[in-house]
């Protein structure tokens, strides 16, 4: 089985990694790793949907990939949420993506520049619902991992009016920086995918003394290696 992960940087995936053997290092950006009878190209094109975009869509026209996984950490608006709760992302979109009109927002949508139902798009999202597919030999651990919306963004936010702000243009439950991106590319490719994130902190006034990154990546770690080793064949 051939798999592509991505991660914004190596740090978050590092854990995981530490596991598996490495079989070569292409570039900065690029490496290759084995276990069993899984293939697995490792993608970091750093931070942002920009770099996400052109590194993602260079190694697709490169490659084909049974399965590709985006995976990090994120803040989240949903307060049911505990730090360090691992997230299956069924949902993402570029909630800033259009035009200011005074007080309102008009989407692409709303602006006619898109049309909010042809693809990638379902319904002005950008919706995958790989985790239901056939793609996945055993389905236990991704259905354990509770489904959200998630909004990728350029600028995370950490003002109480930049929240709000946000908060009435669009409804998630939590907030990355490469998401979007990578839904973008995978289900215009027809590549099976999964947005894996664990939540490091809430969206509120910037106070990084009330994040957990350590439980995060912990389980954010424990959920990819429970994930790779559910997709090996038996044998």
């Amino acid at each position: 089985m051939n798999i592509l992960l991505v991660s914004a940087t190596l740090f978050e995936i590092r854990p995981l990694l530490d596991q598996m053997p490495l079989i070569t290092k292409r570039s900065d950006q690029l490496s290759t790793y084995q276990f069993k009878d899984i293939i697995m190209d490792v993608l970091i094109p750093g931070v942002g949907m920009v770099q996400t975009a052109y590194f993602l869509g260079k190694q697709m026209a490169h490659k084909t990939y049974d399965l590709a996984i985006n995976a990090g950490i994120a803040g989240t608006f949903n307060a049911s949420l505990p730090l360090g709760t691992v997230v299956n992302v069924t949902e993402d979109c570029v909630a800033e993506l259009g035009a200011e009109d005074g007080d309102a927002f008009l989407s692409i949508f709303d602006l006619g520049l898109a049309d909010p139902d042809t693809n990638p798009y379902r319904g002005g999202k950008l919706v995958s619902d790989s985790s239901e597919s056939d793609t996945f030999l055993h389905k236990e651990v991704i259905s354990k991992l509770p489904k959200v919306a998630a909004i990728t963004s350029n600028t995370v936010r950490g003002n109480a009016d930049s929240i709000a702000r946000i908060r009435r243009i669009a409804s998630a439950d939590i907030e990355t920086m490469e998401g979007a991106a990578f839904f973008f590319a995978c289900i215009s490719e027809n590549v099976p995918c999964l947005q894996i994130r664990a939540v490091s902190n809430r969206v509120e006034k910037r106070d990084k003394s009330s994040w957990n990154l350590e439980l995060a990546l912990k389980n954010l770690n424990k959920v990819l290696w429970q994930l790779i080793m559910s997709q090996t064949r038996p044998g």
